[in-house]
């Protein structure tokens, strides 16, 4: 059940498209990003809404992903457009702009870079990209350690999220867009006793 009364329809939208474990997914990481926004002075609501349109696009078919993210107009780096499991965040931007009207230039790049991330992120972008990764059903190795992180210092957790993310792709042997070295750069300084998960 949304938090707000306003994004029932979203809800149902969101019900429409995915899969029960992904829905729960989404609904969780909209109350992560409530929490962070909430801890860290944010703007509630519009970190919420964020967090729950995250994923819109995730179970779509990947050729309309696809399509959507070279289309978007978002200015995908050629490494996001070889890496399909990349493509639902740029076509899912795309879709709450073409298709909700959702016009919040700031929701719309959270949902864009919650995958891959860059540099100078702002406070909701920041929020969007870590609830993902501390949502409530989460259970990967470190992941309290992680929250507790998160909940103590966005910009260090961003470092330290980066480096995970990074260290994960590479040994998949998978591409890394710009945005993701740029973002990486950009956090190291606030990563100061270098901690990693």
């Amino acid at each position: 059940m949304s938090r707000y009364k306003e994004f029932d329809d979203y809800e149902d939208r969101l019900k429409e498209r995915l899969s029960k474990k992904r829905f729960t997914h989404t609904m969780n990481v909209a109350e992560a990003c409530y929490d962070l926004a909430d801890r860290f002075g944010g703007d509630k609501k519009r970190c919420y809404l964020a967090g729950m349109l995250h994923d819109i696009m995730k179970e779509d078919l990947p050729e309309r992903q696809k399509q959507m993210t070279v289309d978007s107009g978002f200015q995908p780096d050629p490494a996001e457009i070889d890496t399909p499991a990349l493509w639902h965040a740029v076509s899912g931007a795309a879709y709450c702009r073409d298709k909700l009207g959702i016009s919040d230039e700031e929701i719309l790049a959270g949902i864009r870079f919650h995958t891959i991330g860059c540099a100078k992120m702002t406070l909701l972008e920041k929020i969007v990209y870590l609830g993902d990764m501390i949502s409530a059903e989460r259970n990967y190795k470190d992941v309290e350690k992680f929250r507790k992180i998160c909940h103590n210092d966005l910009d260090k957790a961003m470092a330290v999220a980066l480096a995970y993310n990074i260290m994960d792709v590479c040994k998949k042997c998978g591409h890394i867009p710009h945005y993701t070295f740029e973002a990486y750069n950009y956090y190291l300084k606030y990563n100061k006793d270098k901690e990693i998960l």
